[in-house]
């Protein structure tokens, strides 16, 4: 289909593949508010204006492959799909070597007339482990500033340098320069938590520890108190009960946020941050491990 004018009083939204995601948040202010959330959501449409180029979606990859080597099989035929920008493209051609960029059948099976050896597909999957862990390391400690636990990860999706559609800003305050960090953060923020917002929008932080240092595990009873609060345009205010089991007294109960049994990590986001929070003047306090 040709390009097509749009309707009057549409918004267009231009992206460089044929596939995206669409996050749609709504402001709720309490009850009084959803019959005209409500409406503007039934009012919402998608409508495709241009849909030249790719239209078959993502290519499925060949059953043949085993498990360990399922990414590397994605990744080969995803990013010939759809290839990376004109900057990346040397670091897309250093992997070739492994195969990444080999058109037609998977290297990665038994049946091609191209395919790996075992030495070399047990080398493959090795690699893979060591790249999980060196990833986990990079969300876990990674290169955002770290304040009583808490990593602030305010520019962990300025990674686009590119694409700059409605509600973004094209500024270099919001873009990483450094390529190879780049890379690193939009990996580390795919595997933490997709479709993030820059710190304009909303500012992230998340945690792993308490405030002695020790992992956050649902067993044990934690509490936060936001006093003061965090400056943003829309917020709420208290002391949060962070637990597995449900809080006995009626006041924790209310402010309750379950936790996962095991570890976790929680995430707080302010949205429409005020220039305190951006500029770290403004602390969130440590997560308080309770005495049991």
């Amino acid at each position: 289909m040709s390009e097509r004018t749009p309707p009057d009083q549409t918004t267009v939204i231009r992206f460089p593949t044929s596939i995206a995601s669409i996050v749609g948040r709504w402001a709720c202010g309490g009850d009084g508010d959803l019959p005209a959330v409500n409406a503007l959501q039934d009012a919402t449409t998608l409508t495709v204006v241009d849909s030249t180029g790719n239209s078959a979606g993502l290519p499925v990859p060949d059953s043949g492959v085993s498990q360990d080597l399922l990414f590397l099989e994605k990744f080969r035929i995803w990013s010939q799909a759809f290839p990376p920008a004109p900057r990346d493209r040397e670091l897309q051609d250093s992997f070739s070597p492994i195969g990444i960029n080999e058109p037609g059948a998977s290297p990665y099976t038994s049946h091609s007339a191209d395919s790996i050896s075992a030495d070399e597909a047990a080398a493959l999957a090795d690699g893979l482990t060591i790249g999980e862990k060196n990833l986990l390391e990079a969300l876990t400690k990674g290169s955002s500033p770290e304040v009583n636990g808490w990593k602030l990860t305010f520019h962990a999706f300025d990674y686009n340098v590119d694409h700059f559609e409605v509600g973004t800003i094209d500024d270099p305050q919001f873009k990483i320069a450094d390529p190879r960090l780049r890379i690193v953060e939009r990996a580390a923020a795919a595997k933490g938590g997709l479709w993030g917002n820059h710190p304009y929008e909303a500012a992230y932080i998340m945690t792993y520890v308490d405030d002695q240092g020790e992992q956050l595990n649902g067993t044990h009873t934690y509490t936060i108190r936001l006093d003061p609060t965090p400056p943003v345009s829309a917020l709420s205010s208290l002391t949060i009960t962070i637990s597995h089991e449900e809080p006995k007294d009626l006041t924790a109960k209310a402010n309750w946020l379950p936790a996962p049994r095991g570890d976790f990590r929680p995430v707080l986001r302010m949205y429409e941050p005020s220039p305190a929070v951006l500029d770290q003047s403004y602390v969130v306090p440590a997560i308080t491990r309770s005495r049991e």
